[in-house]
């Protein structure tokens, strides 16, 4: 798929917001992907996510083992890939704060992993899933996301692979343009900066 593609499915599932919304990185920005609508429809989710296959190398994707996700936004784009690359794909969650595997999911000693993601925007999140992952003894072979907010600029200290690159400015709460501050400030995402 190209860029245009991949945006026409978020447009078409409105997925594309504008206003001002305050990311889960705390800062604020006048655009705001949610993925989980692009996501809702179970072909077009097949669809982003076979493309999504095709940006990893091949000789990482003969490799992989297991996807692993970041609980929320990441469970069904991993569920989606984990079924491109014909794995198992299990997901993390933060019920204290921190990454961790629950629900019986188990990441093996030395398993090759391919962390998924919906949208990356400072990589502080995917750090943590790695961390997590490494943790309980996976190897973390490459990371994978719908969208990269960062354009290309993030460092997750494994190959990054994103099926789309978007660099819509973002701002700090103290440095708002004034026509943004003058708008209602939503929260979409799933965790509370």
């Amino acid at each position: 798929m190209t860029d245009d593609e991949v945006l026409a499915e978020f447009r078409a599932s409105h997925a594309l917001l504008e206003g001002h919304f305050q990311l889960s990185s705390g800062r604020h920005s006048a655009h705001y992907l949610q993925c989980a609508r692009v996501l809702m429809n179970p072909e077009r989710a097949g669809r982003l996510a076979r493309a999504l296959c095709h940006k990893l190398p091949r000789e990482i994707r003969a490799q992989i083992e297991k996807v692993v996700s970041p609980a929320m936004g990441g469970v069904i784009i991993g569920h989606e890939l984990g079924r491109a690359l014909d794995v198992d794909a299990v997901f993390l969650e933060r019920p204290t704060g921190t990454f961790e595997l629950r629900r019986g999911f188990e990441v093996k000693a030395g398993e090759k992993v391919l962390l998924v993601e919906d949208v990356v925007t400072t990589g502080l999140s995917s750090r943590e899933a790695i961390k997590a992952i490494e943790g309980a003894g996976g190897e973390v072979l490459a990371a994978a996301a719908l969208v990269d907010r960062t354009a290309g600029e993030v460092d997750l200290g494994v190959p990054f692979f994103p099926l789309v690159e978007i660099n819509f400015p973002t701002y700090a709460a103290d440095e708002l343009p004034a026509d943004l501050a003058a708008i209602p400030l939503e929260k979409p995402g799933s965790r509370k900066a």
